[in-house]
């Protein structure tokens, strides 16, 4: 009998032993690693000073955790020790605060707002560019009227910049006789920075509500950085469309005097845009959807949820005929509104 007993506990040691192996990989996978990695990367990208000082710095803090795991006896020790730096880091994150007052680069040095009185929609810094290159244009910033009794309808737009995964959303809203309102929320760069889709997971960039001629935020996508464009009009009525512009003039009256920090994950151009029409709409809110984080699906979505005009259509005819870039590229500055609306579904 004693015999049978040792047999077992042998025989059982190996599968603690297994499990304890498993269960420490986890720790480090799911938990340790994550953590420390985002840490070193959030210390390379916003720690202050040069950037020798911050690869420096990031090293230095990479270079912990293995210290830590191989100066302790117990695993299980080290894992709590190996959270104190990373405590710590998050009280450092939670000071770095955004900024209003940079030197800007030129597309995004003014801070669009509005008000309104009656009917009457006052936007200030309307962006209208005139372009005869990427990099090189006219800056003209603009104040402009709207008549909120003439709003028809609301436009959205997708611009492939990346991958067929990636893209940029901008809102329109229609006013009729070929006026309209585009906002396209971005990244406020200064003039010494340039776009990076993980540096804006880190706090690198403020927030930006640019509001614009189409001429300008439309076209500078399809025409001269030669973006795949697609153009949808929305199932909204005047109504919600003017509670979503007056959700958007909120924000953007807010980022005048209180500047947000532009977020990859939880503030971008498309989870911006979710959380206004929840805003708008809590009754119904659009349901939260894995295409609302990987934006270049989302025209998938708005067509299951019948939220695009034509949505019987099946989604690669309504896809097809909405692309607007090709057409818009043999056509000037004239009429632009108005040509890139024709034909479409």
């Amino acid at each position: 009998m004693a015999r049978r007993d040792k047999g077992e506990a042998r025989a059982i040691a190996p599968k603690k032993h297994l499990l304890g192996l498993l269960s420490k990989g986890a720790i480090l996978l799911l938990i340790v690693l994550p953590a420390w990695s985002w840490g070193t990367i959030a210390i390379l990208f916003a720690s202050p000073g040069p950037k020798w000082l911050q690869l420096c710095l990031a090293v230095v803090f990479a270079a912990l955790l293995p210290a830590i795991f191989l100066s302790s006896r117990s695993f299980y020790r080290a894992v709590p020790l190996s959270l104190i730096p990373l405590v710590l880091l998050l009280l450092w994150w939670q000071t770095l605060q955004p900024s209003g007052d940079k030197e800007w680069a030129a597309d995004v040095a003014r801070v669009a707002h509005g008000e309104i009185s009656g009917s009457r929609l006052t936007m200030h810094n309307v962006r209208n560019f005139r372009y005869t290159s990427e990099d090189d244009f006219n800056e003209v910033w603009e104040v402009r009227e709207y008549d909120l009794e003439k709003l028809q309808g609301l436009d959205l737009f997708l611009s492939y910049w990346a991958s067929e995964h990636i893209a940029h959303v901008i809102m329109s809203w229609d006013f009729g006789h070929d006026e309209h309102l585009a906002i396209s929320i971005e990244t406020r760069k200064d003039v010494s920075q340039e776009y990076s889709a993980l540096k804006g997971f880190f706090k690198q960039f403020e927030l930006a509500y640019v509001a614009g001629d189409e001429r300008d935020l439309i076209r500078l996508r399809t025409n001269f950085r030669r973006e795949r464009v697609y153009a949808y009009r929305l199932n909204v009525t005047p109504e919600r469309a003017r509670a979503l512009l007056e959700d958007y003039l909120l924000q953007m009256n807010s980022l005048t005097e209180s500047p947000q920090f532009y977020d990859a994950l939880t503030r971008n151009c498309t989870t911006a845009i979710h959380l206004h029409t929840r805003a708008i709409n809590p009754d119904d809110p659009l349901p939260f959807d894995w295409r609302i984080l990987v934006s270049g699906h989302l025209d998938h979505l708005l067509h299951e949820r019948k939220i695009v005009a034509n949505g019987d259509l099946p989604f690669a005819t309504l896809r097809q005929r909405s692309r607007v870039d090709l057409r818009m590229q043999e056509h000037g500055n004239e009429g632009f509104s108005e040509i890139l609306r024709d034909g479409l579904p």
